[in-house]
């Protein structure tokens, strides 16, 4: 729809139409759709930087540009690009609008920097918001947002063609299972949603362990992996991807025949925006939700890091002054994972707080309250939203009518009811488990260690170019976002002053160390220790005291240590990250005579200095070499 009008637009001699889109997959989608339009589209988003000055360049040769909201609070575009842009735009679309309201489903704080930017408009430039996920509460908060005047327009919500189930299992651990028996009786490719990275990455192996071409989709996942991840499904070359919300809006294929769900989402409104990618071309498509007792732990846990109390928001403002402070460095200053320092940040920055700029954040003097009110009006919303996930799992009436009148949809007939669901049809999927299906998925699950993601690419842009050499499979004790293992591992990474004991027998951690090196299926054991040191000093005698008690346990040679070779690399895209990290660390400490080596690193979260350290020891030694992390991030 907007497509064309911005194309009239262009044509009546109006400047390129901006599109905020929240997603690396919708903007991909929306270029490509662009294109066999014969629109002239480009994005400017984290993916693709090295790309960002020559489309900022040509950006008046373009119908449409793309960019993420993120993009509105990067220093150079807000400050350079932006302004240019707003005095010649021919009309602003805010996709996926429920994002602007933290009352919605998925609140991205960088969204209310759109009223912003819709103030520098000219008089008069058309302002488009559209959304399929929003209540009206959400509604209403969007449209206070982008300002008086605004109209709505609302239509229907029922998707024909899809089929819903919940399946109650008497022994939830045997849901992965009943997916992988399941998989076996639908047709076509689809998603599998679940709550968690750890959950994601477990049940993939787990399906792969039954033979299944699955493969894991999430947050962490680097983005030209989502892209690839993404073709592979749409040309039903996988089964499925087992995906986090980060398969959500905008993942567009048209085929996709079922969507199921290991663990319930935390609202009826996130529920049916995830359901809402089966179906779209098909006349039927199965959906299927597997609660399970752990869902509301995690809705618990994903609630308490919306905005963290009032003390610790105070810390974080306190750490900031008139120089700029990366995320990196508050991490030592306030007690909150990067991730909640980055969301409490982005608040305070639309609040005006705090303002982004080259090298960190800085602290702008305004004068900032704690909303108690809001923040405690939006727990109550939460909690209310979980009650009705419940209901919605217990109900005995149409599943389809009790999502959409959630989402208020206007169009619900008195007594309508969709006549597909399970409860509308009375055919109840089975939960009947092959048991020796789940004893050898059970036997995966409960393995030592998880795998550490593999990279067999240099990233397009970096100075490393080709297949990477040398570097095999590597695994790590456990993930930091398990919620099991998580919080153990994180105390342990905090706490430098860590070393081993001299019987291993008496130490938990080299004890699972060596659960995970017993257990690992390599094709030659491993001749050599190399400990993988970082900017931290006591992190990387940490690493090294534990690498040379593993050489004694394991009878293997220690190799040394690679020295970090500054201060920590803060680059977050792969290109720039893997060219910071070429020639960054110092090998001189370092003397293999055999392979295959153990890299042992702390933690790994990109997964690319491990990569960059143990491709760089594969060849100046000419031997193969396993990353060995204590967390993975991943």
């Amino acid at each position: 729809m907007y497509f064309i009008a911005a194309k009239l637009l262009r044509e009546a001699g109006e400047g390129p139409s901006i599109i905020v889109s929240p997603l690396l997959a919708l903007m991909r989608n929306q270029v490509e759709a662009a294109a066999r339009a014969g629109i002239r589209a480009a994005t400017i988003n984290s993916a693709n930087m090295t790309q960002w000055e020559e489309i900022q360049a040509h950006s008046g040769e373009l119908d449409l540009l793309l960019i993420s909201p993120e993009r509105l609070n990067a220093p150079d575009f807000r400050e350079d690009v932006l302004p240019q842009l707003a005095q010649s735009v021919g009309m602003l679309v805010v996709d996926e609008a429920h994002c602007i309201s933290d009352w919605g489903h998925d609140f991205r704080p960088d969204y209310r920097r759109i009223a912003l930017l819709i103030d520098d408009l000219r008089p008069h430039t058309p302002v488009l918001a559209t959304t399929a996920t929003a209540n009206d509460r959400v509604v209403a908060d969007v449209v206070a947002q982008l300002g008086e005047g605004t109209g709505v327009l609302r239509g229907g919500l029922d998707r024909e063609s899809l089929s819903l189930n919940v399946v109650q299992l008497k022994d939830p651990t045997q849901r992965a299972a009943w997916i992988a028996q399941y998989l076996s009786q639908v047709e076509g490719s689809g998603i599998i949603y679940c709550l968690t990275v750890a959950a994601a990455h477990d049940l993939a192996e787990a399906l792969e362990a039954a033979g299944w071409n699955v493969a894991a989709y999430t947050g962490r996942t680097e983005a030209e992996e989502r892209e690839r991840l993404e073709q592979v499904l749409i040309r039903n070359e996988l089964k499925a991807l087992v995906a986090t919300s980060a398969l959500g809006m905008g993942f567009d294929k048209p085929d996709l025949g079922f969507v199921v769900h290991l663990g319930a989402p935390s609202s009826p409104v996130s529920y049916y925006q995830q359901v809402g990618r089966a179906g779209r071309a098909t006349d039927h498509a199965e959906v299927v939700l597997l609660p399970g007792p752990e869902d509301e732990r995690v809705w618990d846990y994903f609630a308490s890091v919306s905005m963290p109390e009032e003390p610790v928001v105070q810390q974080l403002l306190g750490a900031l002054g008139e120089e700029p402070v990366s995320t990196p460095k508050l991490e030592n200053a306030v007690d909150l994972s990067r991730t909640r320092i980055e969301q409490a940040l982005k608040v305070l920055g639309v609040d005006g707080a705090v303002r982004r700029v080259k090298g960190g954040w800085v602290s702008t003097g305004e004068p900032w309250g704690y909303d108690h009110e809001r923040y405690d009006g939006l727990a109550d919303a939460r909690g209310h939203e979980q009650d009705l996930m419940l209901a919605y799992e217990a109900t005995e009436t149409c599943r389809m009518v009790f999502l959409r009148r959630e989402l208020d949809d206007p169009t619900i007939g008195d007594g309508e009811r969709c006549g597909r669901c399970d409860n509308c049809t009375g055919n109840h999927l089975s939960v009947e488990v092959d048991q020796a299906l789940a004893e050898r998925i059970d036997a995966r699950l409960k393995a030592p260690g998880v795998p550490l993601s593999q990279r067999k690419m240099w990233p397009t842009g970096s100075a490393r170019r080709g297949k990477i050499k040398g570097v095999l499979g590597g695994k790590a004790l456990g993930r930091l976002n398990d919620v099991a293992r998580g919080p153990a591992l994180a105390a342990l990474l905090r706490d430098s002053a860590y070393r081993p004991a001299d019987n291993w027998r008496d130490d938990q951690w080299l004890t699972r160390c060596v659960a995970v090196l017993a257990d690992w299926d390599w094709d030659t054991r491993p001749a050599a220790v190399v400990a993988l040191g970082s900017a931290d000093p006591g992190r990387t005698e940490m690493v090294a005291s534990t690498a040379q008690a593993l050489a004694r346990v394991g009878q293997m040679a220690f190799g040394g240590v690679v020295q970090a070779g500054g201060a920590e690399v803060e680059a977050r895209n792969s290109a720039f990250r893997v060219n910071a990290l070429d020639r960054y660390f110092d090998y001189t400490g370092v003397s293999v005579d055999a392979g295959p080596v153990l890299l042992l690193a702390g933690e790994v979260d990109s997964g690319w200095s491990a990569t960059v350290a143990a491709a760089d020891i594969a060849e100046r030694f000419g031997v193969e070499v396993l990353p060995l992390a204590f967390a993975s991030r991943a």
